[in-house]
């Protein structure tokens, strides 16, 4: 006995609206909007320029955390539900993200 395969398949088109929703937003709220606050965060700190400053560490930590986040949300972008789901401009934010907070980090 053999199946046929069926030409309606979840993948299609009219069916990814709901599914970018749900993907899309746990994405957003728990990995790029805490990175983009801790991006912020680093620009917001401003040491003293003293080598022993605990302020340029503070600043230092907020943007590798900022960095590993990305990492974090550009690793699970990748993951195949979510890139044939989301798209390519996902890959943006992160990227922008972790240029900007890696920038800070090396400034400092």
């Amino acid at each position: 006995m053999t199946y046929r395969r069926r030409h309606d398949s979840i993948d299609l088109p009219r069916d990814r609206g709901c599914l970018r929703w749900v993907l899309g937003t746990p994405l957003a709220v728990l990995v790029y909007l805490p990175a983009a606050y801790l991006c912020s965060a680093s620009f917001a700190l401003r040491p003293d320029g003293g080598p022993y400053d605990p302020i340029r560490d503070d600043a230092l930590f907020t943007a590798h955390a900022c960095v590993a986040l990305c990492f974090a949300g550009l690793l699970l972008t990748a993951v195949p539900v979510f890139h044939r789901t989301l798209g390519r401009w996902w890959y943006a934010a992160p990227f922008v993200l972790a240029s900007i907070a890696f920038l800070r980090g090396q400034t400092l």
